[in-house]
């Protein structure tokens, strides 16, 4: 199946759920820095989702069972001059031949040519409140079409929003996103590897980003799929520290939170390991609970199960450990009930996992947690995270340690697809010995 095929599909599948309505969708904005020297451009995910259209500045239309083409995009067109200064365009012959658009307009033409595509139709779904100046964009062309109710024009009558169609189709994930998946995980995985293999003491933190980030580039990834987390010793308790300023130090650990996006579709793996390479006995006691935590968790990852399970799953695994390691005292099912272990592990244990790296989609339907369907993907990164304000032992202080993978629901379980990362003890301080 060819790439244009693909979306087709995707609009198609999306049609199922419109009848009388039409759908008008913008992407995301050019931003410029300085009214000369753009930032790199993302599409929007969604508008991304169903026209695999790159170019900032473009619309796409779609409107089941129109005669003349039931996908429109409205884009930049050719232009030499702005090409000289700015880079190629795709232009209107592109977005037909190399997308799949059945029409191509200039994208100065969306309002002119927006009333007549909104005659007669009953809803316009998109996603109100995205992108306020679209939004207003778009009430300003309803308000023409009921202008002109005299002359025979029909306005819809109703604004549907298509953020739970949509994003309900983004849970599942194809074949082919699988495979784009695959390609980001292990795109990360190889970056994971070079950062363990380029630690070494008095290193600052932000040497060790270049050369993660050198390695997502050099495998193909345009960017990070959000911002690194690379964070030495008391760092690591920051959940979302992202300075990356700081000297490591012998004898700390360093929790690396980072992924590569390929073709608009996110990675997320997080490693920690010591930045001498040698764990010490601590540091690998607390280590192996919460490995043995990520291990059990992802056993519940399967169809049939539920997204609570593999949380419950981790939580009782570190209770049991902290309480083994002295850090926590009492019966594991009173600890759990009384959230004992809050202190240490503050945050859920995954999410989902796709063109976002906090991927769309409902985690409880009519109030219940979600079962597991094959075709999902989410992340399982439990952690520990033990900072001074903690009142234990201070030889667990400043110790931050979370594992984290790419989890696929298969039909008959699950697959790891970041499992190139190493996480095993030996295997961590094998490779760091290597480098």
């Amino acid at each position: 199946m060819s790439t244009i095929d693909i979306y087709q599909r995707r609009r198609q599948d999306l049609m199922h759920f419109l009848k009388d309505g039409i759908v008008v969708l913008t992407t995301s904005p050019h931003q410029s820095r300085n009214g000369d020297v753009f930032f790199q451009f993302r599409p929007d995910s969604d508008f991304y989702y169903l026209t695999h259209f790159p170019e900032p500045e473009a619309i796409a239309v779609i409107i089941p069972g129109r005669p003349e083409g039931e996908f429109l995009i409205f884009c930049r067109e050719k232009d030499p001059f702005k090409e000289q200064w700015d880079g190629h365009r795709i232009g209107l012959h592109g977005a037909c031949d190399q997308y799949g658009a059945d029409e191509a307009f200039p994208i100065d033409e969306f309002e002119n040519k927006l009333p007549e595509l909104l005659d007669n139709k009953d809803k316009v779904y998109t996603m109100m409140g995205r992108y306020p100046d679209f939004d207003l964009d778009l009430l300003n062309c309803i308000s023409e079409v009921r202008s002109k109710k005299r002359s025979g024009m029909n306005a819809p009558g109703e604004f549907a929003d298509l953020r739970h169609i949509l994003h309900e189709m983004r849970v599942f994930k194809s074949k082919e996103e699988v495979k784009l998946m695959q390609k980001a995980g292990g795109i990360a995985a190889a970056g994971h590897q070079q950062a363990m293999r380029a630690t070494k003491p008095g290193m600052f933190e932000y040497q060790v980003q270049a050369e993660l980030e050198y390695e997502f580039r050099r495998g193909g990834s345009e960017w990070p799929a959000y911002p690194s987390i690379v964070a030495g010793g008391k760092n690591g308790c920051v959940l979302h520290y992202i300075e990356n300023n700081s000297i490591l130090n012998d004898g700390d650990l360093l929790l690396i939170d980072a992924g590569a996006e390929f073709d608009c579709y996110a990675s997320d793996i997080t490693r920690t390991f010591p930045v001498n390479g040698r764990f010490s006995g601590e540091q690998k006691a607390l280590y192996d609970v919460v490995l043995n935590a990520q291990k059990a968790s992802i056993k519940k990852v399967h169809p049939d199960a539920t997204l609570i399970e593999y949380h419950d799953a981790a939580v009782e695994v570190l209770t049991e450990g902290l309480v083994d390691l002295g850090i926590l005292h009492g019966e594991i099912n009173e600890l759990i009930e009384a959230n004992a272990y809050h202190p240490f592990y503050m945050h859920r244990t995954g999410h989902w996992l796709g063109m976002d790296v906090h991927d769309v989609g409902d985690y409880k339907i009519d109030d219940e947690w979600r079962i597991l369907e094959p075709g999902m993907v989410l992340t399982v990164e439990p952690g520990l995270y033990i900072s001074p304000s903690n009142n234990i032992d201070p030889k667990w202080h400043n110790m931050a340690i979370r594992i984290e993978d790419d989890i696929l629901v298969t039909k008959t379980g699950n697959e790891n697809l970041s499992n190139g990362a190493p996480k095993e003890v030996s295997d961590i301080e094998h490779l760091m010995a290597s480098g």
